[in-house]
């Protein structure tokens, strides 16, 4: 396991106070280029919780990430630990010149598995 890129860690911090929920990001993990937005873990965990809770089958999940949002609100003490991962939404993993899911997905990734990153959302073609 890798140590996280402090200026990375710093982002993620500044991301998860709810300074900004609109910095752009490009990373790549285990080979994959994944671009889209950082959100606050909770707001994250809160937007997979309403997806999940209209589906038929994965509803019950919808608990889980619900309760779990509820824990990580932004009244948690400032001198907190770390993050210790990105949340990504309206996020696309780049495969040549496609975006997968083209319209955008819930993404989280462990900033130790970060292997290189820029700031901005990468765009793609499928011309």
């Amino acid at each position: 396991m890798s140590i996280p890129d402090d200026l990375l860690v710093d982002i993620a911090a500044m991301v998860e106070s709810e300074q900004t929920n609109q910095m752009s990001l490009t990373v790549v993990v285990g080979g994959a280029v994944l671009t889209g937005r950082l959100a606050p873990e909770g707001v994250w965990r809160q937007r997979v919780a309403e997806v999940l809770r209209d589906s038929d089958q994965l509803g019950p999940f919808a608990d889980v990430f619900g309760s779990a949002a509820r824990s990580a609100a932004p009244s948690a003490p400032a001198d907190r630990a770390a993050p210790s991962h990105l949340h990504f939404h309206v996020a696309r993993i780049l495969q040549g010149t496609l975006g997968i899911p083209e319209t955008g997905g819930m993404y989280r990734i462990a900033l130790a598995d970060v292997s290189a990153w820029t700031v901005g959302d990468f765009s793609y073609s499928d011309k």
